[in-house]
């Protein structure tokens, strides 16, 4: 092991008992073979899998980055980030991606990391700027590499790669076996891990057919929405302009949701899967662009508004339930000129709704957002003693806290947050008047 930290450490820190058949056989092929190609659902613990013999490999006395991971998304590079930290390593991790000030990964790249994640693009403009000493870098990993080539990644990912001339390990990690594997990733024969067949995925997704009455189906939409009540559920939309036609149409008749997709503003993607994650929200709607790399536990509906563009898409939008071992089920909603797609069973369960479903629930928790993160030294033990001490809250009147880079976002339950408001309007975090507020 590089550091003083043992596998047992890591695992006792991120409160996992034992590994699963994926991430053993995934240990020891990293340790044998210099290119691998790792075939594996969403949700069976791949990050698990290529960090662990990662940190293995790392030499503690180098002071250069040894190894890079290039993702197609900024919550995959900031999940994977989350659970590297949540090792306990004493070695530092650096990630990189668009939607923030670029100076501020300058900063943190003064001092080489150990390990390097980014988007393509971000990364090939500090590689270009000269801001990455690519020479170092001995291993290479492309998590859910179709997704960045399916993205227009291509150019970017060609040239960081060029780049990268001391490779002797690559890591190509897949949820589907839809392989094309570009020349310029470098990798000729790899040893293939394929879990992609054979997991419980089928036995524990349920999928069933909806009928919508009409071409426009905001009305079945509702009415399945009052019928499945307050359980967490994934609404997908095949265009941005749809996800927040939907979610206008749907707070207009009461029903608490939250949107996310790619042209939202950093902040705002994080406010929306923070309130979707703590409770504020069971609904999110959403495009394809939640179908991977987002870490966000039992979700026990996905509703195929619009149909998938394919079965690979079909596969991933499912892949966001009946994980771990979790049940879920998918829902599409066809209108009359739809009809099911060849992938799909003709004889798939049909629903039916009742005519005048109550409204469900509302959530129990609102979310905070504080001006105020890891760059201003403020943790989640920060943020608890200010909320008990400041605003006089429970314990168990403070939720999910999540602490980004310039700010953080508390859940806090409905009912106090007025109070609590009230009382920490002119109170300091860490010596600091910051703005607290709903979060919108």
């Amino acid at each position: 092991m590089a550091t003083n930290t043992t596998i047992d450490d890591i695992l006792a820190k991120l409160k996992i008992t034992s590994l699963n058949e994926m991430q053993v056989a995934a240990q020891e092929a990293v340790e044998t073979h210099d290119d691998i190609v790792l075939l594996s659902p969403t949700g069976s613990g791949k990050t698990l899998a290529f960090l662990l013999p990662l940190v293995k490999s790392f030499d503690p006395a180098n002071p250069n980055t040894q190894a890079i991971i290039i993702v197609p998304s900024r919550e995959l590079a900031l999940q994977i980030e989350t659970v590297f930290k949540s090792m306990g390593t004493d070695l530092k991790v650096t990630c990189c991606y668009g939607g923030h000030l670029r100076e501020t990964e300058e900063n943190n790249l003064k001092q080489p990391p150990a390990l390097l994640v980014g988007t393509p693009g971000r990364l090939a403009d500090h590689i270009r700027r000269g801001n990455i000493t690519t020479g170092s870098i001995t291993t290479l990993i492309l998590d859910e590499f179709d997704k960045s080539l399916e993205l227009g990644f291509h150019e970017e990912m060609a040239f960081i790669t060029k780049s990268l001339t001391g490779v002797k390990k690559r890591i190509l990690t897949s949820a589907t076996n839809a392989l094309d594997i570009p020349d310029f990733v470098g990798v000729t024969d790899p040893h293939q891990l394929d879990f992609s067949k054979g997991d419980q995925q089928d036995v524990l997704l349920t999928l069933k057919v909806l009928e919508s009455d009409g071409k426009d189906k905001l009305e079945t939409l509702f009415r399945l929405i009052c019928t499945l009540g307050n359980r967490p559920m994934i609404i997908f939309c095949n265009h941005r302009e749809s996800v927040e036609r939907t979610s206008k149409w749907l707070k207009e008749h009461d029903i608490v949701n939250v949107f996310y997709h790619g042209a939202l503003e950093q902040q705002e993607r994080d406010a929306a899967l923070c309130k979707f994650r703590n409770g504020t929200s069971n609904i999110l709607i959403t495009t394809d662009l939640a179908s991977r790399g987002l870490d966000i536990a039992n979700i026990r509906y996905i509703i195929h508004y619009h149909l998938p563009g394919t079965q690979e898409v079909f596969t991933h939008r499912n892949g966001r339930t009946a994980r771990m071992d979790a049940s879920g089920t998918a829902i599409l909603i066809l209108s009359p000129e739809e009809t099911l797609p060849g992938y799909v069973d003709a004889a798939t369960e049909k629903m039916e709704l009742p005519v005048s479903p109550g409204l469900p629930e509302k959530p129990q928790w609102s979310t905070l957002f504080i001006a105020a993160g890891k760059k201003d030294k403020v943790n989640k033990v920060d943020i608890v003693g200010f909320l008990t001490n400041r605003a006089q809250l429970k314990k168990e009147d403070i939720g999910l806290i999540e602490v980004k880079d310039f700010f953080s976002f508390a859940a806090v339950r409905k009912v106090k947050v007025s109070a609590a408001l009230v009382l920490i309007a002119d109170q300091k975090i860490k010596n600091k008047k910051v703005k607290i507020a709903v979060a919108k």
